[in-house]
């Protein structure tokens, strides 16, 4: 391990706020608020009590420019404040975090780790969209892909579980929670993703609808005059599960399924499909697979959504152990003896990929 030892990582969602304190690769103190207004305080007050080496802030959007952690100075800063209208909820709060941070600790570094940058690898083929070619480049509209800091750590710490080689092969890596992306990572570079411009596109989500035809959106625009700020709330705040089924919570979907709800049971069906579709999409871009890895709420606690995913793959030799996929906990091989792809469950750990990108931009 290379550079500070005591990292701070500072997590601000667009509602809460994590810190935790890491010491090499060993959480020694976290706190988390529910509710976090951007006030400086409990930064200020954590760094006051505990102290850090160096602060690592998780930051959703990098834009074009920024492919890798960065140091925080004022240029860096101003540059990720005027990515603010590409992610109005989670960017103003991630700022506020780096402000209150070098404020506390003005001798301590803070790196910015951007969600973005893993994505940034995107062959042009994959991250370009098919608009008048002005647009794209007058606005720098491209797909830029999300989760990037669980995708880079579940597709090596996944390479550990199962005995590949981290940074080798063809990975799917699966982000499944209340927000849900899929990557496909080829010899640890990200080659496609399925969340674009926004993280609106792709699976069915909790709450959000996933990809929908832009004709259908122009249909309820033009035809039958909705709001455009009622239509896109609707696709980010209820639809996916909640809308199909009346809940985000998948746990919730299975039981009304299982009591007779044929809500419920399409809304699942629906989720599974989409889910079914995108890895179809990913592993034929791969051309093949060695790993399969889950992480995120869904992906770590819910078998039979893994299952469903990994019997959809069995083409291309993937298949699951039932026992340990059942009892999977932890980072866990979840893979049958002798399967050709091998497939694991990993815990959700940004803050270990804050922490390691935040030394790597600290020692070069």
């Amino acid at each position: 391990m290379a550079g500070p030892a005591r990292v701070l990582t500072v997590n601000a969602g667009s509602s809460s706020l994590k810190l935790r304190l890491l010491d090499g690769e060993v959480l020694t103190v976290e706190q988390e608020l529910e509710r976090w207004d951007g006030d400086a305080e409990p930064i200020r007050a954590f760094l006051v009590e505990h102290g850090a080496d160096a602060i690592g802030h998780r930051v959703v959007h990098g834009g074009t420019r920024m492919s890798a952690a960065a140091v925080v100075d004022d240029d860096v800063a101003q540059y990720l404040d005027s990515l603010t209208e590409l992610a109005p909820l989670h960017q103003p709060r991630a700022l506020a975090g780096i402000r209150a941070a070098r404020r506390a600790a003005p001798g301590t570094p803070s790196v910015a780790c951007v969600d973005t940058a893993f994505h940034a690898t995107l062959p042009a083929a994959a991250a370009t969209y098919a608009l008048p070619r002005e647009w794209n480049r007058k606005w720098s509209l491209r797909r830029y892909g999300f989760h990037g800091l669980s995708h880079a750590y579940a597709s090596v710490r996944g390479a550990h579980a199962t005995g590949l080689v981290p940074g080798r092969g063809r990975v799917l890596s699966c982000h499944l929670g209340a927000g849900a992306s899929l990557a496909a990572v080829r010899d640890g570079r990200s080659v496609d993703t399925t969340m674009g411009f926004t993280p609106e596109e792709g699976l069915v989500m909790a709450s959000r609808s996933g990809s929908v035809d832009p004709g259908l959106l122009g249909f309820l625009l033009t035809v039958k005059g909705m709001p455009v700020a009622d239509l896109f709330d609707a696709l980010a705040t209820r639809g996916g599960l909640a809308g199909l089924s009346g809940s985000g919570d998948l746990r919730d979907v299975f039981a009304a399924r299982d009591g007779g709800d044929r809500d419920a049971a399409l809304a699942l069906d629906v989720y599974l499909h989409s889910l079914v579709r995108h890895a179809g999409a990913m592993l034929a871009v791969l051309g093949g697979l060695d790993l399969v890895v889950f992480t995120g709420g869904v992906g770590e606690h819910q078998p039979p959504v893994r299952s469903a995913v990994c019997a959809a793959l069995e083409c291309a030799g993937v298949a699951v152990d039932p026992a340990r996929n059942a009892a999977a906990d932890g980072d866990t091989d979840i893979g049958a003896p002798g399967a050709r792809v091998r497939v694991a469950v990993v815990q959700a750990r940004e803050d270990l990929e804050i922490a390691r990108q935040t030394r790597a931009a600290l020692s070069g």
